[in-house]
């Protein structure tokens, strides 16, 4: 999934940081902006008990899957709706439920009314978010794994492991630049192809049972205590609420109030306060104080709100601090082919207590 931030390449960089720092051991890692789970899936493919949590529920839904899941799905109470799925091995039974999702019969549902043009037209507000075959392909399977998990057609594991399949084929398609704070106004060639429900396979793990939050970061880590705690919050006043608000509507189905031309959900209650210049400092300054952990790392680039002095005193009050850094090289321009640079940080502190 193309997302905001990733860390994706910056993977090799953050292990062998993290390993200097803490050493090559078993040790539970708290990844507590989790966004897509890249970090916590790497970590977790190295053999370490992974808590993830984020306060975005499609962020939930795929932590669920890649970080909670660790053992084969079997679908056995689909059975029956299912016939063939008796004949299928429990390994590659998970590829069979998306086929037959691939092949039922499209609806017009939520995400067709209101995020294709199929279903907006002649509206106040017509948008272009999905073709109108994917927006009611979508629809469909939506329902269908809603249906299934009331059903208890599926167990909770079965049901996270489809909801984030569906939202990452979904995502492939979108009509956008990259974010979804606007759609373009024609549909691009990416979007106009049908979506396929490629199995989100994630990594099976028998030694750890790993644990997955859907919490305020700032409740949540007076709670819950481990070894290494990895921070990589916003780093600017860009709030993911709105930027995936769509993935938002689609993992929860709950038909929500919209506004304006972007079909916005009411996003007030997950504001992040990392992206609230007013409010970062003293965010992050109550999550250092209260972790219950050996170890903290924060990633954070030299353009973000909070800069690396007060990084630092407010790291310094709870451990013995320093830092790695990566240089990242960019184009200001492909017409004059300046480089500019972005320096990630991994800021990070022992703890004295």
């Amino acid at each position: 999934m193309n997302y905001i931030g990733s860390k994706k390449s910056l993977l090799e960089f953050l292990e062998s940081s993290i390993y200097k720092v803490v050493g090559l051991k078993n040790f539970t890692f708290l990844d507590l902006f989790a966004g897509t789970s890249i970090v916590g899936q790497h970590f977790k493919k190295n053999n370490h008990k992974i808590i993830s949590n984020d306060q975005q529920y499609y962020s939930f839904v795929l932590n669920k899957n890649y970080i909670e899941n660790h053992k084969t799905l079997k679908f056995q109470n689909l059975e029956d709706e299912i016939k063939k799925l008796k004949n299928i091995n429990f390994e590659k039974r998970a590829n069979f439920v998306c086929y037959y999702l691939d092949n039922i019969k499209f609806v017009e549902g939520f995400i067709f009314n209101n995020y294709c043009m199929g279903g907006t037209i002649g509206k106040e507000f017509e948008r272009l978010y999905f073709s109108d075959e994917n927006g009611k392909k979508a629809d469909a399977i939506r329902k269908k794994i809603e249906i299934w998990k009331v059903k208890k057609k599926i167990n909770d594991n079965e049901y996270y492991f489809l909801l984030a399949t569906l939202l990452e084929n979904i995502d492939k398609v979108a009509n956008t630049a990259s974010v979804y704070a606007a759609f373009l106004k024609k549909i691009k060639k990416t979007a106009k192809y049908l979506f396929r429900m490629r199995p989100a396979n994630f990594t099976k793990n028998k030694t750890y049972n790993n644990e997955v939050f859907n919490e305020d970061i700032e409740i949540l880590i007076k709670k819950i205590e481990g070894d290494v705690l990895y921070l990589d919050p916003p780093y600017n006043n860009r709030q993911y609420a709105s930027n995936y608000h769509l993935l938002e509507t689609i993992a929860r189905y709950d038909n929500p109030s919209l506004r304006g031309k972007t079909g916005l959900r009411n996003y007030s209650h997950q504001k992040s306060k990392f992206s609230q210049k007013n409010e970062v400092l003293k965010s992050f300054e109550n999550i250092i104080q209260n972790a219950k952990v050996k170890y903290i790392f924060l990633s954070y680039n030299n353009e973000g709100l909070m800069n690396e002095k007060d990084i630092k005193k407010i790291m310094t009050k709870r451990g013995e601090y320093g830092f790695f850094k990566k240089k990242y090289g960019r184009f200001a321009s492909v017409k004059n082919k300046n480089v500019q640079y972005i320096i990630e940080y991994l800021h990070y502190i022992k703890c004295y207590k």
